[in-house]
């Protein structure tokens, strides 16, 4: 993992306490439902699901990645899509960036594709803004994890997916054009990377 991102990942794990007993109830299950398809020895797809997908979902899907590959968990796979497609969010984008991923344009555009890495040694995630059903996503066998209260009252059944939780974030979206932009995104990025090392602590547990 790169130097400052490791650093950002201890920190955010350090800060475990700052998740309410409630918010690691819903976590714990998540946890659960991983570590008992890992015992199968059966692939782990992660399909993170947003209205957008801009912000949240994205970042839900880069965060578990990390945190999978921190762990050193295989045979996790991670995705995101939304109820919609509009573009990965420039201002979510540079919070990652903050966090001490590198991230890069891998095609132009009005919906850009960007190639984000963790570490020197993993593969990138490529990520852009699609719905959830995208070729590109998985089309059954994953876990469909809501990220916001409207996506998830817009699909209360998720074609595919074998376990469907809502693990929702507040957007940071309702801040743009503020004074606090910068400060909301950076806050939604590192509670979203808390959750998901806590998700992937546990399921490393012995």
């Amino acid at each position: 993992m790169f130097d400052k991102l490791s650093h950002s990942s201890e920190s955010l794990i350090k800060g475990s306490e700052l998740i309410s007993e409630d918010r690691k109830e819903l976590l714990d299950e998540l946890s659960i439902y991983i570590k008992g398809k890992l015992i199968s020895s059966k692939e782990v797809r992660l399909l993170f699901i947003c209205t957008h997908n801009s912000r949240r979902s994205h970042m839900a899907q880069i965060w578990a990645q990390t945190a999978a590959h921190y762990y050193h968990i295989d045979k996790i796979k991670t995705y995101s899509g939304g109820t919609q497609k509009t573009a990965f969010n420039k201002s979510a984008i540079n919070a990652l960036k903050k966090a001490g991923f590198k991230i890069s344009i891998e095609k132009e555009g009005k919906n850009p594709k960007y190639k984000i890495r963790f570490a020197k040694k993993a593969d990138p995630l490529v990520c852009f803004s699609k719905k959830y059903d995208h070729r590109k996503n998985p089309g059954d066998g994953f876990v469909a994890i809501m990220t916001c209260s409207d996506a998830d009252e817009e699909c209360p059944v998720v074609q595919g997916a074998e376990y469907r939780t809502s693990i929702q974030y507040d957007d940071p979206k309702k801040f743009d054009g503020t004074d606090k932009q910068e400060e909301a995104y950076l806050e939604r990025s590192e509670q979203i990377g808390r959750e998901m090392f806590y998700v992937f602590g546990k399921v490393a547990e012995k």
